[in-house]
């Protein structure tokens, strides 16, 4: 068998390991090592990568719309602040539900930059894919979508990119009209892709008297899809003790049916009639909000019929992420 050729230190370069550089997967690691890189310094670096991120919006302002624009909203848009403030020559900064052709990012002919949110991602830190979509998307070529990649392990995450102090206000739309800057003129290939995604969105609108409550219609009833920001298991204590007391519906023929676990937050679902629109449970939702802080802030033991109420509620909870 042939020996090994022995490493003396004098021959390995000295560098940190903030400092080691990504190479390819089978090639020999910079920190000189003699390993590949896959199986040194890249082991960690993909381990970063892939490890999954429970809260990835946490931190962002409107962390629950965030969720709700993810995984509950056909088409949404939100103007979005950048930290450092627009580069030269993109006037805007526009996050989107989803985008023609599932593009993770538009750099539209006018220099502006649409980010799509509801796109499969390549490692566990959805926050981290984004941000690097965005800052590849601030230097594309006007008039060019921006493909998906894995982004770096030690790459920026939007909480990194925006301003902790923006607003984030999402416009809910009928339809997919905002891919395109004059809908009305487009080519008959845009207007049948605008035509077929129309025709599949939902529709629904965001509450206006609550945060990140969402309503929508479908065919048989209507539902209030309703992102809550509290501690999952203090929350659903909350809502038995609601529930036991019969005091957890929104008004006569609606129901609390269970819940949505989406991004390491928990999203109350109601069934509400299909004559009952967004209007209807405004004044509804903002009295079930009050009955909510009052439940939220118990600290009594769980009764038998608040447990046994609990464990329905937990029993009919679908994970979306």
């Amino acid at each position: 068998m042939a020996k090994k050729r022995p490493q003396t230190k004098a021959g390995r370069p000295q560098i940190t390991d903030g400092e080691i550089p990504v190479v390819g997967a089978r090639e020999p690691c910079p920190c000189g090592s003699g390993r590949r890189y896959k199986a040194c310094h890249g082991r960690a670096a993909a381990h970063a990568v892939t490890e999954l991120v429970q809260r990835p919006f946490e931190g962002l302002p409107g962390e629950c719309d965030w969720v709700a624009l993810r995984e509950l909203v056909p088409a949404a848009t939100v103007e979005l602040t950048l930290k450092d403030g627009l580069p030269e020559g993109v006037p805007s900064v526009t996050l989107a539900t989803v985008l023609p052709m599932a593009w993770p990012a538009l750099r539209r002919d006018d220099g502006s930059v649409l980010l799509g949110l509801q796109n499969d991602t390549a490692s566990g830190d959805l926050s981290r894919d984004l941000a690097d979509t965005l800052r590849r998307a601030l230097e594309a070529q006007p008039g060019t979508p921006v493909q998906g990649r894995r982004a770096p392990a030690d790459g920026p995450r939007m909480q990194d990119l925006l301003d902790p102090e923006g607003a984030f206000e999402p416009v809910v739309h009928a339809g997919f009209e905002f891919w395109v800057p004059d809908p009305e003129n487009a080519t008959p290939e845009v207007s049948a892709s605008l035509e077929r995604a129309n025709a599949a969105a939902i529709p629904t609108v965001k509450l206006t008297g609550v945060d990140a409550a969402y309503w929508c219609e479908t065919p048989e009833k209507n539902h209030l899809r309703w992102v809550m920001p509290h501690a999952e298991e203090r929350l659903l204590d909350a809502l038995a003790r609601l529930h036991a007391a019969g005091r957890s519906s929104l008004g006569e023929g609606t129901r609390l049916v269970g819940s949505f676990r989406a991004h390491g937050l928990t999203v109350p679902v109601w069934d509400l009639p299909s004559g009952v629109s967004a209007e209807d449970v405004e004044k509804p939702a903002a009295e079930f909000a009050e009955r909510l802080a009052t439940a939220l802030a118990s600290d009594a033991p769980l009764t038998a019929d608040e447990r046994r109420a609990r464990g329905g509620l937990t029993n009919r909870q679908v994970t979306l992420s």
